[in-house]
């Protein structure tokens, strides 16, 4: 009907019936639009070195109170050591499908993650975000065709290294600190530089396009050293490196709630989803604090059974949450949820493709971290090394290793998740089935690439001298 045959008061019936609707579709789109991301990854973290985990000693109040208010992930799993978890991390792939499953890239290695992998931040670029990255790298230095600017970060500030001195910002006397690709020579400890740096980042970016911030900081990785008030605030701990150790981990606390108050204060925190987790289990041998001699290894996992670099929980199983106002519910989430699931879940929220992803390992995790439904996780590879190699079925977990003596070890994670009793003997069907899945995921391995550059380097030396590139000695371009 002709609306000029409309009664006045009807006419403005359909006027507000067509404003609430055109309203509703705005606040829909809103509600719909992709998260920025605040990805936060700790280095070498004790999984009791958190209040969220019982800790007393070390203060932890940021990490606490968006620990409570989001989902504490308490079954998170990640790589025994730093290069495979970030590189899981940035692929969706187990570290061995790229010759990345062994120990780290040293300071003379070479190498780094396969050029041809599609990574995280190309990902979330295909969804219009940016891309940014203020922190620890370490998965190629050797030629710039492997840092965060060639690889789909659109800005990177930080070290490309895994281990640097934290006031000289240095590694075997070589600077290792660079903003895009170029060196930086500053003063400042490292982990208050990165905290200052994402809070200029966040003040800087238009809120109205997605925001993706990988913050990686390198504390609480040896060396194990602490700003002075950091020190003299854990002036009554006795042990030298237990008590850098604290500082270090409360300064991080302390540059993440300065980054969660710019959040707040450029009104994105509401619509900012926030993952926290270490990159592996805190060290308890000597040998796995890296390149810098310690006088004793500081770090507390609490009731589970190793620290970095082995394959059992303490080395695996790490401190984790999600945090997004309004979209993920507060408690514990005991579901199994493993790193190379958050490619594929921040892919989902970022409504981004992984079409040109090579075949995941990882599967969405949303439901389950959101919401705390079960996982549809059926299996879990720990890692799968040519002597070694841990996998999860349901329940039952198995610890091969080859290197003599041998030994097999069957754990029923269920009632022992401490991993005390050896129940491969009484289960021996068990133990030939997970063998025979790890030696077909083995078969389809690529070789370490630590082990051939070893091999290459045993009369010179692995660890020495890292070689940074320059100007006149890479012929990579820049992005």
């Amino acid at each position: 009907m002709n609306s000029r045959f409309l009664p006045r008061h009807s006419l403005v019936a359909c006027f507000l019936v067509i404003l609430c609707a055109a309203l509703c579709i705005t606040v829909s789109a809103a509600a719909e639009r992709p998260p920025h991301i605040l990805y936060i990854v700790a280095d070498d973290l004790g999984w009791k070195d958190v209040g969220f985990h019982g800790s007393t000693e070390i203060k932890t109040p940021n990490l606490d109170k968006l620990a409570a208010e989001g989902a504490r992930l308490e079954r998170f799993y990640v790589q025994p050591m730093c290069t495979p978890t970030r590189a899981a991390l940035m692929t969706g792939r187990y570290p061995c499908r790229y010759g990345l499953q062994t120990v780290v890239i040293p300071s003379k290695g070479t190498y780094g993650l396969a050029t041809d992998e599609y990574t995280l931040p190309q990902v979330l670029k295909g969804a219009d975000y940016r891309t940014t990255m203020i922190g620890k790298w370490h998965l190629g230095h050797a030629d710039r065709k492997y840092w965060p600017r060639q690889r789909g970060f659109d800005y990177h500030y930080g070290a490309v290294l895994g281990e640097i001195d934290y006031f000289t910002h240095s590694a075997h006397g070589v600077l290792d600190w660079q903003r895009d690709n170029q060196p930086v020579e500053e003063e400042g400890y490292v982990t208050q530089l990165l905290g200052a740096d994402a809070v200029k980042l966040i003040d800087a970016h238009d809120s109205s396009k997605p925001l993706f911030l990988y913050l990686a900081f390198t504390a609480a990785h040896a060396p194990y050293q602490a700003p002075p008030e950091y020190l003299e605030r854990y002036k009554s701990i006795g042990d030298e490196s237990r008590r850098a150790y604290a500082g270090q981990i409360t300064c991080m606390d302390d540059e993440i709630g300065k980054v969660l108050a710019e959040l707040e204060k450029k009104g994105m925190r509401k619509d900012t989803l926030i993952v926290f987790h270490g990159d592996n289990g805190g060290t308890r041998d000597a040998s796995m604090t890296g390149e810098s001699k310690v006088k004793s290894v500081p770090c507390d996992n609490g009731p589970l059974k190793g620290g970095k670099g082995q394959l059992y929980e303490g080395g695996t199983r790490v401190p984790a949450f999600a945090n997004w106002p309004g979209h993920v519910k507060s408690g514990e989430v005991n579901e199994v949820i493993h790193i190379v699931d958050m490619l594929p879940t921040l892919a989902r929220l970022a409504d981004a493709s992984t079409a040109k992803c090579k075949p995941l390992d990882g599967i969405d995790a949303w439901p389950v971290i959101a919401e705390g439904k079960p996982s549809a996780r059926e299996e879990m590879l720990y890692n799968v090394e040519p002597f070694r190699g841990a996998i999860r079925q349901g329940q039952w977990k198995l610890v091969w290793r080859n290197l003599l003596p041998s030994s097999l070890e069957l754990f029923d994670l269920s009632k022992d998740p401490n991993e005390t009793t050896n129940l491969a003997a009484e289960n021996p069907e068990k133990v030939k089935a997970l063998q025979a899945r790890l030696e077909k995921l083995a078969s389809e391995s690529a070789k370490p690439l630590f082990m051939e550059t070893a091999m290459q380097s045993v009369f010179s030396g692995i660890f020495g001298p890292a070689p940074i590139p320059t100007e006149e000695n890479t012929a990579t371009a820049e992005p």
